[in-house]
């Protein structure tokens, strides 16, 4: 109850955020129950229906993702002074945002069932009812057990991984004169990018493989193919943090600055924060190139259908909001530096200027970065 009057009284751009993790909950939900009724017109395709099962795990992990960063932006769940005399200690905010972002996954799972049993017809009395009665298997009974089970993966997950991120931690104070290290996933990202790559070259060339039978007919390549696709994208999320640390490193070298010792510096503090929802959207970027690039080269009439593309457009939005919550959130942190900066009378052109550099620098190294990565990928299957 304390975390709906929370929600009811935040601020119209928090309820904006909360809305779209609901959105992304739906559609996450639709595919899972797609998925379902896939599984319930064809029983003897069952390890079809278990791939397909699988592949809606990439949109419900990018929706995770945005839920939490969400949840992480929230400003009902930040420790406030007062709080903890009343019982509202960090512990019990931690609660509260789990609480919340439940609630928001909740009733998108909801909002996903209803337009499913629209869909299939179950429900009239409004436009399109019925329209997908065939796809959905309209004409099998809804297993109600198995449905509620699979909506309710999402808000369940969602909420411990909330729970799990926003949890009181006591960090040990670090010795003076020392500074933050570099953080150490560089090395281990870039080596999943190339074995990704690798597995990806092996199976394109073999071109044996049976097709991986995902959500619209995206049945023409290996399995292996997409596989090293998803190893190349966890190697990206890795190596993500260690690229803008490096990229802050960059700006501070061969006599900076005040601008570029300013902009050089943020970035290397909010290098975790913000490199590796940087890192997924690279991935998903790369993904969406070379996915472009295999359709533009014939690789087989309608591979892409209407379930896939709400899978890969899930991804790409949910991404791409996590990367702007992610920065909202380095925005907020840097609050009072950015305040006492201009009190003591730092220009505020300064601070945009260190802005601009700072966004720069990102895309001059992930851009290239993800073009590469996306002409790789699809090399080995138009070439």
């Amino acid at each position: 109850m304390l975390a709906l009057r929370l929600a009811r009284g935040a601020h119209p751009l928090v309820q904006t955020r909360r809305l779209l993790v609901a959105v992304a909950a739906a559609g996450v939900g639709f595919l899972l129950l797609c998925t379902l009724g896939y599984a319930v017109g064809h029983p003897e395709r069952s390890s079809a229906s278990v791939l397909r099962l699988l592949w809606c795990v990439l949109p419900l992990a990018a929706t995770v993702q945005f839920a939490v960063a969400v949840a992480r932006t929230d400003p009902s769940t930040r420790p406030r002074p007062g709080l903890s005399a009343i019982g509202l200690g960090p512990a019990r905010l931690t609660a509260i945002a789990a609480a919340s972002t439940a609630v928001a996954c909740t009733l998108g799972s909801v909002l996903a069932l209803l337009f499913y049993l629209h869909l299939r017809g179950d429900i009239t009395g409004l436009p399109f009812d019925g329209a997908a009665a065939d796809l959905l298997a309209a004409d099998q009974p809804v297993p109600l057990a198995a449905a509620l089970t699979l909506l309710a993966v999402l808000p369940v997950v969602a909420a411990t991984a909330a729970g799990l991120a926003l949890r009181p931690r006591t960090a040990p104070a670090a010795p003076e004169g020392t500074e933050k290290a570099v953080p150490s996933g560089l090395p281990w990202g870039v080596a999943l990018v190339a074995v990704g790559l690798a597995i990806e070259t092996y199976a394109g060339r073999g071109g044996a493989g049976e097709g991986l039978p995902l959500p619209g007919r995206f049945d023409g390549n290996p399995a292996g193919v997409l596989a090293g696709w998803v190893l190349t994208a966890i190697g990206l999320a890795m190596a993500g943090p260690g690229l803008v640390h490096g990229c802050g490193r960059l700006l501070q070298s061969v006599r900076p600055g005040a601008t570029r010792l300013l902009a050089g510096r943020v970035l290397m503090d909010e290098s975790r924060r913000i490199g590796r929802p940087l890192g997924v959207v690279s991935a998903v970027l790369s993904g969406t190139l070379a996915a472009a690039a295999l359709d533009d080269a014939g690789t087989g009439p309608g591979a892409f259908g209407p379930l896939t593309g709400l899978g890969a457009a899930l991804i790409l939005a949910c991404t791409t909001a996590t990367l702007l919550t992610a920065a909202l959130e380095s925005k907020q942190c840097r609050a009072h530096t950015t305040e006492a900066l201009l009190r003591i009378g730092a220009p505020p052109t300064v601070l945009r200027s260190a802005a601009l550099m700072r966004a720069g620098v990102l895309l001059a190294v992930f851009l290239p970065l993800t073009w590469a990565i996306a002409e790789l990928a699809a090399l080995p299957l138009t070439g």
